[in-house]
């Protein structure tokens, strides 16, 4: 469809499926950015932490709703998590930066590591599995696992 050099109109299509929206909102978001949009737009964006929650490192990232001008975006106060949204938040933000970690560094440990702290791994017995299983189907694109 996108081929077609008359379409004019967007295609049905893209509505059915999952972010239609998407483009609508990045041209918003830049139209702040460039200060071609009202001060006061607020947008859901990603950024560093920066205290905005306690709980988690300050170079952690974040996606929030933001005050966004041509100064960039403010993160806008958010209300305290309950204590099971924390623990969970604060667990994938820690699976994240071992990953991370891993990604730059490699070895099987931090590997193993990695996954045995993801919430939906967090067994030794899964997370020995998904390594090996890892390992195995990628290892001609790590250099350190081969």
């Amino acid at each position: 469809m996108y081929a077609d050099p008359t379409l004019e109109t967007k295609p049905e299509l893209l509505s059915q499926r999952g972010g239609a929206y998407y483009s609508e909102a990045a041209v918003g978001l830049i139209a702040s950015l460039h200060g071609s949009a009202p001060e006061d737009a607020v947008h859901s964006v990603n950024l560093r932490n920066n205290g905005t929650l306690p709980f988690l490192a300050d170079n952690a990232v974040i996606e929030v709703s933001c005050r966004v001008g041509s100064t960039g975006p403010a993160a806008l106060p958010v209300s305290p998590l309950a204590p099971e949204l924390r623990g969970l938040v604060a667990a994938v933000s820690a699976y994240e930066e071992l990953a991370v970690d891993t990604a730059l560094r490699g070895g099987r440990d931090r590997l193993y590591r990695t996954l045995l702290a993801h919430p939906l791994v967090g067994q030794h017995d899964h997370a020995e599995a998904l390594t090996d299983k890892l390992l195995a189907a990628n290892a001609q694109h790590l250099a350190w696992a081969r």
